[in-house]
């Protein structure tokens, strides 16, 4: 039963981490950097978000932080209890702070972010005994979607700024 189970549990994180990756594409198509979020209560959809940082000019403008502000506005209250917050890119310590903050019950991310991740790459605030939250944590559902989709933006940036730098002269 327990194999079951597990296997239910996995279908449902890839279902909802493919909606995440939809929000991510969003995020992709305006030029920003390609992190979606969805955030699920009672298996339902209640708030969605992806990076706007650039396009909003707001250091705050990430997935997460827009997922958890839109779904506070839907459960009518700053705690979000019994929600599990599926993201393509392991949060930051920003983000990974306002998800302890919230009560968030879990996290599912996608790929991990050996530069900037708190969720388990840099250090882990989900997981600190020191605060008075833990948020349960699963991570690579869909990992190499994810990451491939980071790594073609980046490669995608990297080579519209090699074609706008000007030649050099001999």
């Amino acid at each position: 039963m327990q194999e079951l189970n597990t296997e239910i549990e996995k279908q449902r994180d890839e279902k909802y981490m493919k909606e995440a990756i939809r929000q991510a594409k969003k995020a992709y198509a305006i030029g920003e950097v390609p992190i979606g979020c969805v955030i699920v209560f009672q298996d339902k959809i209640i708030a969605r978000g992806y990076n706007r940082r650039t396009i909003d000019k707001n250091t705050l403008a990430h997935a997460e932080i827009q997922a958890i502000r839109k779904a506070s506005r839907k459960m009518d209250d700053w705690r979000l209890e019994e929600c599990t917050m599926y993201v393509t890119l392991e949060p930051c310590q920003m983000c990974a702070g306002a998800i302890v903050q919230s009560r968030m019950t879990r996290v599912v991310v996608g790929c991990m972010n050996p530069k900037a991740g708190c969720a388990g790459s840099i250090l882990n605030l989900l997981d600190m005994p020191q605060f008075n939250h833990q948020v349960e944590l699963t991570t690579g559902v869909l990992e190499e979607e994810c990451s491939q989709m980071m790594k073609a933006f980046f490669r995608e940036l990297r080579e519209r700024s090699k074609k706008i730098k000007p030649k050099t002269a001999d």
